[in-house]
């Protein structure tokens, strides 16, 4: 049974850091596509935050370039996220998802809130 597991969020202040973890079980995810995304709560759709190839690539949109860096622990079956420099409009339930060759698996994602 394949399981995404994220912790590490919560209420953060404006300018302030927060780490965000998945952890994997179930599967192999260094062979996984392993991405962050977000829905905040006046969107409908999910958009991505930060992704990681198999190979360590990682991209970012330009909405958190410079701010967020997603990482991976082969070792530990953990993919982290580390968002530096919050603001307001990061609130969002973060999710973790793992694609390989056609199978896409979700966590049942963290909330975080940005406010003073």
């Amino acid at each position: 049974q394949v399981q995404l597991v994220e912790s590490g969020g919560g209420l953060v202040q404006p300018g302030g850091p927060l780490r965000l973890s998945c952890a994997a079980s179930g599967i192999i995810s260094r062979l996984y596509a392993m991405a962050w995304y977000r829905q905040a709560p006046t969107k409908q759709q999910r958009e991505l935050v930060a992704a990681i190839r198999s190979g360590g690539n990682t991209n970012y949109p330009d909405s958190v370039k410079g701010r967020f860096t997603i990482s991976r622990d082969n070792t530990k079956n953990t993919v982290y996220l580390q968002m530096n420099s919050l603001n307001p409009e990061d609130t969002a339930v973060y999710y973790c998802t793992a694609v390989f060759k056609g199978e896409q698996f979700w966590g049942q994602g963290t909330q975080v809130t940005v406010s003073s």
